[in-house]
């Protein structure tokens, strides 16, 4: 504090001016601030909630009120998520936090941290109104309820494993439908229920066909009766959600028959008790054998009944038929006429066959033969003397063997083709033993003629002596050459062996040898001998 001159004084008052500190506006708010926090660091308050604001931060801000007075309050983030019940509008609850202010605004307000609804009237109230707004999205539906499979293999059940009510539904459905069951274990009441059926039911529906643990048909989630306290963790939205999620049905069997939870409506069937669950999802074994018995029964009586139906029909209409008999008389009728007129045509068409066979084989005489194969043969001598003339005037032995395997070929055909033709006439006519043997010998004795031919004409091929070692020696103009005298020195010859043709030229004269050449890497070979020429 500073010192005031003691001549200032106020005029208007004639007072000194005080001598206590002067706060800023922060500096108060903040003292208050304090002082509420350090004086209801925790209270417990009832009232109804208003004005519920769901912020996108995450933060609910809302109004705690009775008849006389009202109360700000916020749930922080992180809070929220640790509420037992979602704060709404109208909702009677108990709430625990800190009492503290908010100096931008000059208002205090509680900062809660738990809540929780406040008698059962507040309880129903809020789950009428999650009810309603379930029942808008429409997971209420009849129409996406599934229907429960009649004969299931496996059955899950989701329930407590040391209570009554899993011992029930074993041996209910022990003694209807012996089939497998799968039990979950979970608790069923308190805090942890909603969450551990809720994983269960997840857990269920994730699990695949084949796999270690098969896939159950049907799913039961069971418990015994109890206050509504005890059943409330089976009106949690989230298990409701994951109930209608979920593909496998499911029966709910929560409660006795008069009690009703949130999972009920969501479920594809509600039963009364846990004992009627295990009857609706599993059918009676003796009811469906006795069932199938009497299918069977009817089917055989039915059959029977149509057997004899389509028996009375058939025999009243065969009265309406006529006789076999009358039937086929006629036909048969026509075929003894037939028949008897059969014989007799048989025999005239074979007497015109003979009559024609006759007819035909009797030119056909041992000298008719004899004469085809002289004419053959004189063909053959002619051909052969027009054969030596061809030789003697050809130049290209080439050609001339070409023509001569030609004629050979086109010779043994013609004769080959002229015996089969008169083989498989005199085959056909069939004419006396002893002409096919004459026929025969004549054919191989012409055969041997012809063998004999076909020799003399490989042996005059002009190629055959080349196998030998021997040469063709032939002039520039294609003229074969028969002497050696009549070529002169240095004349050009062609000499063809059995594989090439080679180019040669003639030296020296008859009687006198040719030098020999002199190579340069060889020695000069030896003179040929008195009397022939070199043709190198």
């Amino acid at each position: 504090m500073t010192d005031h001159d003691p001549d200032s004084l106020t005029a208007s008052t004639g007072e000194a001016p005080s001598n206590a500190a002067a706060y800023s506006v922060s500096e108060l708010a903040f003292a208050l601030k304090r002082t509420l926090e350090d004086a209801y660091g925790f209270v417990r308050l009832r009232g109804e909630l208003s004005k519920v604001t769901h912020h996108s931060s995450g933060h609910v801000y809302l109004t705690l009120k009775d008849e006389k007075a009202s109360l700000d309050g916020v749930v922080w983030k992180g809070s929220v998520r640790r509420l037992s019940i979602r704060p709404e509008q109208g909702m009677e609850v108990v709430v625990t936090g800190r009492i503290t202010t908010f100096p931008a605004g000059s208002r205090y307000q509680i900062v809660i941290e738990t809540m929780e609804a406040a008698g059962i009237g507040a309880l129903l109230a809020q789950l009428e109104r999650l009810k309603a707004r379930l029942a808008d999205e429409g997971l209420f539906d009849q129409s996406r309820k599934r229907p429960l499979p009649v004969m299931p293999a496996v059955v899950g059940v989701i329930t407590s494993p040391t209570g009554a009510v899993i011992r029930d539904i074993l041996h209910r459905i022990r003694d209807r439908w012996p089939c497998r069951v799968v039990v979950w274990p979970v608790v069923v009441q308190g805090d942890a229920a909603a969450g551990q059926v809720a994983a269960a039911v997840r857990a269920f529906n994730a699990l695949e066909s084949g796999g270690a643990v098969p896939r159950p048909d049907v799913l039961i989630v069971a418990r015994g009766g109890g206050s509504v306290e005890d059943l409330w963790p089976f009106n949690d939205e989230t298990l409701a959600r994951t109930v209608a999620a979920g593909s496998i049905p499911l029966i709910s069997a929560v409660g006795h028959e008069t009690d009703t939870t949130l999972i009920d409506f969501v479920s594809d069937r509600r039963a009364p008790t846990p004992t009627a669950a295990a009857e609706m999802a599993t059918p009676v074994l003796a009811e469906l054998r006795a069932g199938v018995s009497g299918l069977d029964q009817r089917l055989s009586r039915i059959a029977g009944r149509m057997i004899e139906d389509r028996r009375t029909r058939l025999a009243a209409s065969a009265r309406g038929l006529p006789r076999p008999a009358d039937l086929t008389a006629a036909a048969s009728q026509r075929l003894d006429y037939a028949a008897s007129h059969l014989s007799g045509g048989l025999r005239r068409n074979l007497d015109l066959q003979g009559n024609r066979l006759t007819a035909i084989a009797s030119p056909m005489r041992p000298g008719l033969l004899r004469g085809r194969v002289d004419l053959g043969q004189a063909r053959i001598r002619d051909l052969g003397e027009r054969l030596d003339a061809a030789i003697k005037r050809a130049g290209d032995a080439t050609a001339y063997q070409q023509r001569l395997e030609d004629a050979g070929r086109r010779m043994a055909n013609c004769l080959t083709k002229a015996v089969e033709r008169q083989g498989d006439r005199l085959t056909a006519l069939d004419a006396t033993r002893r002409m096919r043997l004459s026929i025969g010998n004549q054919i191989a004795d012409q055969a041997r003629r012809l063998e004999s031919l076909d020799k003399l004409r490989m042996s005059l091929a002009p190629k055959r002596p080349l196998r030998n070692g021997f040469a063709l020696v032939s002039r520039a103009d294609g003229s074969l050459v028969r002497q050696g005298g009549a070529l002169a020195p240095g004349e050009a010859v062609s000499l063809m062996f059995e594989d090439t043709t080679r180019q040669a030229v003639i030296d020296g004269e008859g009687g006198r040898p040719a030098p020999a050449p002199k190579p340069a890497a060889k020695k000069p070979s030896t003179p040929p001998p008195s009397g022939q020429g070199s043709l190198f």
